[in-house]
């Protein structure tokens, strides 16, 4: 089966190329069909499978993330996409991981059939007036839509109105290529020093991830640190004021975190905190499960799935600064529970979070579409 993935922006470089190499090992002839990722390289994960960087091109060409880039992407998105439909013919299935402009995209797509469209993010965080219209005219153009939980699942049908038996639930995969990179980098020169116990928030800073909560509960923490890495997409010195104020200190890495780098973060933090308002799957959440980590997260979307038939996660209520903190002084106090969790998170990553599970179900949902 000629399988082509599909990300034109190439937001997602890790699931891509994850969930590209899982269907190759399983017999699947994938191509993954994107643009240069303006962050670094993409993870090498093997010869199964072939990698085409046909979007952008010219765009991409201008060096890394600014103004004037993302005005020549604009203009070259709907040329490219148009070329894109030639292309889209060599496939038996196209699976569409992003689109750049969902407005506009039913109208590029190639007519190539079947499609399978993944909404990573059933509905887009601080999303514009008039994006579900969008999105639910982007998703009736899909032959199957899927997602990474039953909320997810459940949001599709009930909010965006698919109908269920376009909706497939196949668990995103944990992370597990970054437990053994050939070349890992040390903790960054921020970090360095720690002796107690390590509480790490990872991931882009975006007001919705609840960074804010965390650093007000962190106010009742004592001997340990709270570690928070990732580029900030929201005011930081708001931030700044209020680690300031907690009792045990909080160090930040205010930048794009590389894939050499993440190991050293996740092997020596205790616990990973996931303090989100709202959120359906989160791509920190399989890095936590790969690297077998006791993790808080809040009672939202499909985090409560992996903690409750899983027990690879300790829930609290979105928002609750005050739950928050006595679930982190107790977990940072008892090795004995963070032991517990961490052996439920390594056994999710390997079983029902793993990427040949994942290959498996999309297989079966390629063969059914193409069966049709």
């Amino acid at each position: 089966m000629r399988v082509q993935l599909v990300d034109p922006p190439a937001y997602t470089p890790p699931y891509d190329h994850s969930l590209a190499a899982a269907l190759a090992r399983a017999g699947a002839d994938v191509e993954l069909v994107t643009s240069r990722f303006q962050y670094g390289p993409p993870p090498a994960l093997g010869s199964g499978y072939r990698v085409s960087e046909r979007f952008y091109r010219r765009s991409d060409a201008l060096g890394g993330p600014g103004r004037l880039k993302r005005a020549a992407k604009l203009l070259e998105h709907a040329p490219g996409m148009l070329a894109y439909r030639r292309h889209a013919r060599e496939a038996d299935i196209v699976h569409y991981e992003w689109l750049t402009l969902e407005p506009i995209d039913p109208w590029l797509l190639p007519p190539t059939r079947p499609r399978v469209f993944t909404a990573h993010n059933v509905v887009a965080h601080d999303a514009p007036r008039g994006y579900e219209r969008a999105r639910r005219r982007l998703l009736r153009a899909m032959d199957a839509v899927v997602v990474h939980s039953e909320f997810g699942a459940a949001q599709m049908r009930e909010r965006l109105g698919v109908p269920p038996e376009r909706v497939r639930v196949i668990h995103h995969g944990a992370f597990d290529y970054l437990t053994r990179l050939r070349q890992e980098r040390p903790l960054p020169s921020e970090l360095g020093g720690a002796e107690g116990p390590v509480a790490l928030f990872f991931g882009l800073l975006r007001p919705y991830k609840g960074v804010d909560v965390l650093l007000e509960a962190w106010r009742a923490v004592t001997g340990a640190e709270l570690w928070i890495a990732g580029m900030p997409r929201m005011p930081l010195e708001p931030l700044r004021r209020a680690a300031a104020r907690a009792a045990a200190p909080v160090r930040f890495v205010p930048r794009f975190v590389t894939d050499p780098e993440i190991p050293a973060l996740f092997r020596r933090a205790d616990v990973i905190v996931l303090p989100y308002r709202e959120i359906d799957q989160s791509g920190v959440l399989y890095t936590a499960l790969a690297f077998g980590k006791p993790i808080v997260a809040s009672a939202v979307g499909g985090f409560v799935e992996v903690a409750e038939r899983h027990g690879a996660a300790r829930l609290v209520p979105p928002g609750d600064a005050e739950a928050l903190a006595a679930a982190l002084v107790e977990l940072l106090g008892d090795g004995a529970a963070r032991r517990r969790l961490a052996a439920a998170a390594a056994a999710a990553a390997a079983g029902p979070y793993s990427w040949d599970a994942a290959a498996a179900g999309h297989l079966a949902l390629y063969r059914e579409l193409a069966g049709r």
